[in-house]
């Protein structure tokens, strides 16, 4: 087995780089790691819950996130529970959701195009009795509100559906979807995994009525190691996990006081000049979406176009070619994408959403996800257009899917 320093040596570091798989994770900026130093040494190392200076100057970096989270959420009321990621909140929301409830109520509603950190825990409780039923989606990704409504009944205790799609960057109307079901029962608890749409569009808890609520550091550019999971006032939850508790009641141990700073950090970063950021990745995203379907023959665009559609993202299926050879392909050439799901890019099954959408498993396994950000330039997506063409040329050259495609397009012509 070849170890993985050693591959390293082989591959090489390439002359320039462009890094565009934000979605699985990405480096932070320098202001966000300087924010973020003083607190494994200097001040605020204590135990955020005990009475010392060190503890309280812990507790003021909790204290002064969670307001600013409050601020760019418009969230009023309720709670903001902080966990070590994205993953652990959505567990939160789902399983905590289930055990705070009734008996009486055992129906989950999630989309056909959730995160797996969604899907997995709602199929986790099917074993206590739970019973989940998917909606699928239209070919761009969207959930059709009058499906949502003739899938709710009076057994219905929750629903979960994304805000913003990891995969295919679809921005669904949750606004319309909360209306949708507080229509037929308003006790239904309604959850949304916002950790692609924070940072990117405008979030008003108030005005989409939502109960529930994920968010995630690193995907703002923050560290790994922080998630935010907001609780409506009213909406009775119940820890999954147990042990010492910190601030908060909800999830025990002591909180990352070091990556908190640098997720208060990426919040200001973020937050300042918004509009013109949003403005940036929209640009990027639509050249890099145009110059790759215009000059690479054979593609499919996974997802809906313009304002529907996340301003960082940019999904492609490439024909004829399988998605793992093309990451290794470009990165190589020093351009970093990946293929399918963040969280199944190491396994050798097509994208679940991908498939949702109505792709055939050949498509869903060519495809590649790239993800543009404010950091980005002009310059740095033309570097990607000149790569990404030769680079899926050669691999069609060697690649065995093409040539069965060759084959069977010549016996048709010689029929």
């Amino acid at each position: 087995m070849v170890k993985v320093s050693e591959f390293l040596k082989q591959h090489g570091k390439p002359s320039r780089e462009v890094y565009l798989d934000h979605e699985n994770s990405g480096w932070v900026p320098p202001e966000v790691v300087e924010a973020m130093l003083p607190y494994f040494n200097q001040r605020g190392y204590g135990h955020p819950s005990i009475t010392n200076l060190p503890g309280w100057e812990a507790y003021e970096v909790v204290e002064s996130t969670l307001e600013k989270v409050n601020k760019t959420i418009n969230a009023r009321g309720g709670e903001l529970v902080i966990t070590h990621n994205g993953t652990e909140a959505n567990n939160l929301a789902i399983i905590g959701t289930a055990l705070g409830s009734g008996r009486e109520r055992r129906k989950i509603i999630t989309s056909a195009i959730e995160h797996v950190s969604i899907l997995f825990p709602a199929r986790s409780l099917e074993e206590y009795g739970y019973r989940v039923v998917t909606i699928p989606v239209d070919k761009e990704g969207f959930v059709d509100p009058d499906m949502l409504s003739m899938l709710i009944d009076y057994e219905t205790l929750m629903v979960s559906i994304q805000m913003v799609n990891h995969e295919i960057g679809t921005i669904q109307n949750i606004k319309t979807l909360v209306e949708t079901v507080k229509d037929k029962d308003d006790r239904i608890i309604f959850h949304t995994d916002a950790v692609d749409a924070y940072g990117r569009i405008k979030i008003d808890v108030e005005e989409l009525g939502v109960d529930l609520m994920t968010l995630s550091s690193h995907k703002i550019h923050g560290p790994r190691g922080v998630g935010v999971l907001y609780v409506r006032e009213g909406v009775r939850l119940k820890p999954i996990m147990h042990g010492a508790l910190s601030t908060q009641k909800m999830w025990p141990g002591v909180e990352n006081i070091p990556a908190i700073a640098g997720f208060n950090k990426a919040i200001d970063l973020t937050f300042t000049n918004f509009d013109d950021n949003v403005k940036k990745m929209k640009m990027l995203r639509d050249m890099l979406m145009d110059g790759i379907l215009n000059n690479v023959p054979e593609v499919l665009l996974n997802g809906p176009r313009g304002d529907k559609r996340a301003p960082d993202n940019v999904n492609i299926s490439f024909l004829h070619v399988e998605g793992e050879s093309i990451t290794v392909e470009l990165s190589l050439r020093g351009v970093y994408v990946s293929s399918g799901s963040a969280c199944t890019s190491r396994v050798l099954e097509p994208s679940h959403v991908i498939l949702a959408i109505g792709r055939r498993y050949e498509e869903a396994h060519g495809s590649i996800l790239f993800k543009v950000s404010r950091y980005h330039n002009k310059e740095d997506i033309e570097y990607v257009l000149s790569q990404v063409p030769p680079a899926i040329e050669r691999l069609r050259i060697i690649s065995p899917l093409a040539r069965e495609s060759r084959e069977a397009v010549k016996k048709v012509v010689e029929v």
